[in-house]
């Protein structure tokens, strides 16, 4: 207990010390947590041997942050990104492992070898890159889509590289069956592959069977079990319940899906899709989030305290040199891949840079291959530092991403569009000085938002402020849609642009009779281009605000603040009455200054106006 209590200090200490020194440096709180693994464990040695057994424990951050990603994909959104899972995914996987596998063989390695290296470098870290994403607020642009699409599948794809690996082993050290016979490599493909899972020694067709029934089991239970299930446990009144369910789910899935011979995360993201429309989604997100974080945080100090020092020593140039061209041939291929599939500008660096390092699975394939004798020791030793550094230099690659897309920006290349996988009551189209106040209510109030903006930089600033919006055109359809048109209650057109402002309102109104339109006008021209476009509520920039500057005026010369006050919303109602009487007069080819039934119905209202203030002021002074 005492050596427990005493590592347990060790680990927060360092990243107490670490991780907010990082951060305060712009270098992200990922390499803080390696550095802090780094001096605590090779640099300073106040951890013992355990540190392995930790990483395995720890390895449940990566399970549970794959939940919480998958809380946050609807069952459509993730079958509109069977494309990328597929194609660019499986491309991914394909390319890399053959440059690898031909880079090996250059370098003198044997067919075998070659191919499982190929295999163990071609997975990139998803922790590493889904925490450093999620912390940029990537996760959402249309790279950090891509990016997640090749680390989803890399993920399924470690299933069949398990099964592969034993048919590659070296013939030094032969592995025995329980009777003590020597296995044949398919035998140990099978032993390897369904050991110690509830499928060993059934037959093939069984095995798809028990496989098939976890993964519908675990569908089922999230759609008509979990639910019952926070009922139930609602009527206790036990806020810890709710941790305790949210806690049972994970690792109950992790736990079946091990049974199994399928990978954890894999069952974790499963379950967090068919969540998704939930209602207690956001429950169960507030509940994981802990101790994902805490737990990821520990994953990442196991990595860098398990980094061997003295094979670096042994040979620096020759690791320093395998580390820089995997990052090298793998950011290659990532970024042909990437203009194969048209993208562009930030979205193709942020995809290359990303995934061109290798991941925390090749922890797990290299130990693996180490125990069938499928790599040399003293070549298992020195990939299992070159994927330690690797993903220790991650972080360093997400900075030179910010550093190129600040080049991007200022030679002004545009941008592609976030998809839009989010969908509210309400959304505001345009999130400037005007959309920034309406949003800011709306969300305060209680009630969920859809923010679209056309400018990269606006949305990266409210990004840093904590609030959640997409870069995109919110004048095409397609982003319309995405965001929700046919369900929302509410549309705000809060555009700079007039003539995009009229167009939006136009389409929308086609689109959905029953929406109620809020727009955004610039003057009183527009406010009568916006009326005949089927808007509901017209704000025009300037209005409300010289409204209130009147009434200061009026306080200042006279009036008591409820005069003001009551001249303040006689203007305003009259004013919006003589908009609608006017926009029947107004005509779009001819000047206001030409249009002589147009000034003769302003003169009258303007008669009205003063009539009407005067009687409300006298009938105030009478009471």
């Amino acid at each position: 207990m005492q050596e427990f209590l005493y590592q347990a200090t060790i680990y927060l200490i360092a990243a107490v010390i670490a991780v907010p020194l990082a951060a305060r440096l712009g270098l992200g709180s990922v390499l803080g947590y390696l550095a802090a693994g780094i001096v605590i464990g090779p640099v300073l040695g106040l951890i013992g041997s355990e540190t392995a057994e930790l990483q395995h424990f720890a390895e449940f951050g990566v399970v549970m942050m794959l939940f919480l990603i998958g809380l946050e994909l609807e069952p459509r959104t993730l079958w509109d990104m069977r494309h990328r899972l597929i194609g660019l995914g499986g491309l991914q996987i394909l390319g890399t492992g053959v440059a690898i596998f031909a880079a090996a063989l250059a370098l003198g390695q044997t067919v075998s070898i070659a191919f499982a290296i190929g295999m163990i470098l071609t997975l990139s870290s998803t922790a590493i890159v889904l925490q450093t994403l999620t912390e940029k607020d990537l996760i959402r642009t249309q790279g950090g889509r891509s990016t997640f699409s090749v680390l989803l599948t890399q993920d399924i794809a470690v299933i069949p590289m398990l099964a592969i690996l034993p048919l590659l082993a070296l013939p030094i050290l032969p592995q025995l069956g329980p009777d003590g016979s020597i296995l044949r490599p398919s035998e140990m493909a099978e032993a390897a592959q369904y050991s110690h899972t509830l499928v060993e020694g059934l037959p093939g067709w069984a095995v798809t069977l028990v496989t098939l029934g976890a993964v519908g089991a675990i569908i089922l239970a999230g759609v008509y079990l979990v639910q019952p299930l926070f009922h139930f446990i609602h009527r206790a009144k036990l806020r810890e319940m709710y941790t305790a369910v949210a806690l049972l789910i994970v690792l109950g899935i992790s736990f079946v899906m091990g049974m199994v011979g399928l990978s954890p995360a894999l069952g974790a993201f499963l379950a967090g899709v068919m969540l998704a429309n939930s209602e207690f989604r956001h429950q169960l997100e507030s509940d994981i989030e802990p101790f994902k974080g805490l737990l990821l945080g520990l994953f990442f100090i196991t990595v860098g305290a398990g980094i061997n020092f003295p094979v670096l020593f042994a040979a620096p140039l020759t690791i320093l040199g395998l580390t820089l061209g995997l990052i090298v041939v793998k950011g290659a291929v990532l970024y042909a891949l990437g203009r194969a599939f048209a993208l562009k500008g930030r979205t193709l660096w942020l995809f290359t840079l990303s995934l061109a390092q290798a991941g925390e699975f090749g922890f797990v394939l290299l130990n693996f291959a180490g125990q069938l004798n499928v790599l040399p020791q003293v070549l298992s030793d020195r990939l299992l530092l070159v994927v330690a550094l690797s993903m220790l230099v991650t972080p360093l690659l997400f900075i030179v991403y910010d550093i190129l897309t600040r080049r991007i920006s200022e030679d002004g290349e545009d941008h592609a569009p976030d998809e839009v996988d989010d969908q509210g009551p309400v959304i505001i189209a345009g999130i400037g000085r005007f959309g920034q106040i309406v949003n800011r209510l709306v969300q305060s109030s209680g009630f969920k938002t859809v923010v679209i903006d056309h400018d990269m930089e606006t949305i990266r600033l409210i990004r840093q402020f904590g609030f959640k919006g997409f870069f995109g055109d919110p004048t095409r359809p397609e982003i319309l849609h995405a965001a929700g048109l046919r369900e929302a209650r509410v549309l705000v057109v809060a555009l700079d642009d007039p003539a995009a402002t009229t167009r939006l309102v136009i389409y929308a109104r086609r689109e959905r009779p029953d929406l109620h339109i809020v727009a955004r006008a610039r003057d009183r021209v527009h406010v009568f281009q916006l009326f005949r476009a089927g808007a509901n509520d017209i704000v025009r920039e300037m209005f409300d605000s010289s409204l209130r500057a009147g009434r200061c005026v009026l306080e200042k010369i006279g009036l008591s603040q409820y005069e003001a006050a009551m001249a303040e919303e006689v203007f305003f109602y009259h004013d919006r009455e003589s908009l609608k009487q006017l926009a029947k007069l107004w005509d779009e080819n001819t000047p206001a200054s030409r249009n002589p039934a147009y000034i003769a119905k302003t003169k009258e209202l303007e008669r009205d106006l003063e009539a009407a203030l005067a009687a409300r002021l006298e009938e105030h002074k009478r009471d």
